[in-house]
């Protein structure tokens, strides 16, 4: 899933970013509002995780931009405000969840999780396709009972290409969905990682490349 995380401190921004990263999330980071705003409505995130108190532009006013341009991404509110009047007043704006400072990494990652299966069409936690069992809650994968050892971007393109439910997923959408704004839109990035894939994944073949379209399961 790829995730945008807006927030001011600079500090507990990288960290966040770095402990989703593990998570084996794509993760791009803002450090305020305007520019925020800006990623917020380019990309195509699942989820926004969205730091209320934001100097300049309120982190309000973002969630009430984003609603009123029709942005598809879940938002889930990060704020250092924890009473029941400031929760309410999160979800009203628009915001689908709201957790407040400090909070638990292992929390941050499951409500992250459970948004970013909302973002779009249900997906089981646990994925059948034949012998190949993907567990998208706790990134594993097996096939004929065999551990599938996935690099997270084999995990994040195995997990895409079966939500997608016989779609063709193309190149340009993997790259925008799995990877993060850093990857270069001309790289062979993809290709690289669905040969991997492949590989891993072994015979009988599960992923199909559709001629100029893109790949599917």
């Amino acid at each position: 899933m790829r995730v945008l995380v807006v927030e001011d401190d600079q500090e507990m921004a990288q960290a966040v970013a770095v402990g989703l990263r593990r998570a084996q999330m794509a993760v791009d980071v803002a450090f305020d509002g305007e520019s925020g705003l800006e990623r917020a409505l380019f990309s195509d995130y699942d989820v926004i995780v969205l730091d209320r108190d934001l100097p300049g532009t309120h982190g309000d006013a973002i969630c009430s931009e984003l609603i009123a341009s029709g942005c598809r991404s879940r938002v889930l509110m990060l704020t250092a405000a924890a009473s029941a009047e400031d929760l309410v007043d999160g979800l009203n704006l628009g915001a689908d969840d709201y957790l407040a400072k400090p909070f638990d990494f292992p929390v941050l990652i499951a409500r992250i999780g459970a948004l970013a299966r909302r973002a779009h069409p249900a997906v089981p936690p646990v994925v059948h396709h034949g012998d190949l069992v993907v567990d998208t809650a706790r990134r594993r994968a097996a096939r004929a009972g065999r551990t599938l050892e996935l690099a997270p971007k084999e995990f994040g393109v195995l997990e895409l290409l079966l939500s997608a439910k016989g779609r063709a997923v193309s190149a340009e959408e993997l790259l925008e969905r799995v990877w993060d704004e850093a990857a270069d839109p001309f790289t062979s990035a993809v290709k690289i990682t669905i040969s991997r894939l492949r590989a891993k994944l072994g015979d009988p073949p599960v992923i199909e490349t559709v001629a100029k379209r893109g790949y599917r399961i």
